[in-house]
């Protein structure tokens, strides 16, 4: 049996999956995927942790990280299951630690393995080594391998916050699509 990240409370098991990203907006999308994960992979809590700096997102258009933290909050409540977290860690193999499961969509993925956010293609595969068990969304257009697919409907494929903050404001989720402007946060 391999060893688990899970923690014991109260004499019982508690499985926890992460999933980064910047969720901006959070859009429908990465509420099915949270929640395909939590049920597909038996996790107890499913976190959607955001960076405070976002690798390759310095400065992210729309609302302050704070602002995104409370949309994010107002539309996990109907979800007992999920939670939002803020680091300081931006690699995916840091964020990942100590969860049992890491879930990301198949561009996260592909960020995971360039060799540009390493010192060197060593220090990739040491990084590839510490991450948990993967779960990779599927999307349409991006590869991932067969064995971390995480199925998901094919309506939700084309999905993205950068299509919701093109203008494509059905894909994002209720209190996102009520509050999300691409000026949150400017004085």
């Amino acid at each position: 049996m391999p060893p688990t990240r899970a923690i014991r409370q109260h004499d019982r098991v508690t499985r926890r999956g992460a999933f980064p990203g910047s969720f901006n907006p959070l859009t429908i999308a990465h509420l099915e995927i949270a929640e395909l994960a939590r049920t597909r992979h038996g996790l107890d809590e499913v976190h959607l942790v955001v960076s405070t700096v976002a690798l390759d997102k310095p400065t992210p258009p729309g609302p302050t990280l704070e602002e995104r933290v409370a949309l994010i909050e107002a539309d996990l409540a109907p979800y007992p299951n999920l939670e939002v977290r803020v680091t300081e860690r931006q690699l995916i193999a840091d964020i990942a630690e100590d969860y049992d499961i890491v879930i990301m969509g198949a561009d996260k993925w592909e960020q995971v393995n360039d060799e540009k956010y390493y010192d060197s293609p060593e220090g990739r595969d040491a990084a590839l080594a510490r991450l948990p068990e993967v779960v990779v969304a599927t999307r349409s257009g991006a590869d991932s391998p067969a064995e971390l697919q995480l199925e998901t409907p094919h309506e939700l494929h084309g999905m993205s916050s950068t299509a919701a903050r093109d203008g494509a404001r059905h894909l994002m989720a209720p209190h996102a699509k009520q509050h999300w402007t691409p000026g949150n946060g400017e004085t």
